[in-house]
């Protein structure tokens, strides 16, 4: 095949797109175009090579032998010319953006933040928190802590620490019925969020099966961090990760009843694109992580 100097670079994004996501409208989604658009520049790039690269079918396509071929190649493609965008940009901006859980940021990145910009002063930092999972296609950015269970294609990803949990409140608060000996002592007393998927998980692995938390006053606070402080003011119990609040207990605001932990799957990860892996500021930040959190993996 003759490449021509003037091979349809539009048409590669949109076939890159179209490969990754499978389906034409989705990659019009993300691109900004119509079906109709997606499908001729598809079109104008299958005449310029002299093969076809989907088959179309009624509402779903599929990449074709010489599609399957061409589309990891594309791809990388991409990768590289944004890696390369990434580095200049990285020469002329020198902020890291990271996006995270309200309760990650407040009980673990804001005590370690000073020590990565003291060990990188050229990297400012700017944190955003949200409960919400943002697209880095339309996000500023650059990294984000995520929990989940790790089904994010296109994002690198590295596991931080495991999301487990287990009841916690205040002293005074244990103390109104002479203290919490058993799982079912809990039940005697107000649950912060009783609508938290956490608590079954938690119940169950406790050997409290089919407990049933329906008709008890809700109050959803939008972040565990949140419940924990109405967990200190002897608010009710809360169903907390205690790795984020072992100084509440050891400072004697909040007592960890049972040893037992429930684990629903879920984990935190740090994840960015993978065309940005070797972003200077993604790198430096990446190595701080794995050097300060001992449960940190590849």
């Amino acid at each position: 095949m003759k490449m021509s100097k003037q091979f349809p670079l539009n048409a590669l994004r949109v076939f890159e797109a179209a490969a990754r996501l499978m389906s034409f409208t989705r990659a019009g989604e993300e691109l900004g175009l119509t079906q109709t658009a997606v499908s001729y520049q598809i079109k104008l790039l299958e005449d310029t090579i002299g093969e076809q690269l989907f088959l179309r079918r009624p509402r779903q396509v599929s990449l074709t032998e010489a599609g399957e071929r061409l589309a990891p190649r594309i791809a990388e493609a991409f990768a590289i010319m944004g890696d390369a965008l990434s580095t200049l940009h990285d020469a002329s901006e020198g902020t890291l953006t990271i996006h995270s859980t309200a309760t990650f940021a407040s009980r673990w990145l804001a005590r370690h933040l000073g020590t990565f910009q003291l060990e990188n002063p050229g990297i400012a930092v700017r944190l955003e928190t949200s409960q919400e999972m943002i697209d880095f296609s339309r996000s500023q950015a650059d990294i984000a802590i995520r929990s989940g269970k790790d089904e994010w294609p296109g994002l690198r990803r590295h596991f931080l620490m495991r999301n487990h949990f287990t009841p916690m409140l205040s002293p005074d608060l244990a103390a109104t019925i002479r203290g919490v000996k058993t799982p079912e002592d809990i039940l005697k007393l107000r649950i912060i969020d009783p609508g938290d998927p956490w608590w079954p998980f938690w119940f169950a692995a406790a050997g409290v099966p089919d407990v049933d938390l329906s008709g008890r006053p809700v109050s959803r606070m939008g972040a565990q961090a949140f419940e924990a402080a109405a967990a200190i003011a002897s608010q009710g119990v809360g169903i907390l990760q205690p790795e984020f609040y072992a100084d509440d207990i050891a400072l004697g605001r909040l007592v960890q009843p049972f040893d037992i932990l429930g684990y629903d799957g879920s984990d935190y990860w740090l994840v960015y694109p993978e065309a940005r892996r070797n972003s200077k500021k993604i790198r430096a930040f990446r190595d701080f992580m794995r050097k300060t959190m001992p449960t940190f993996r590849d």
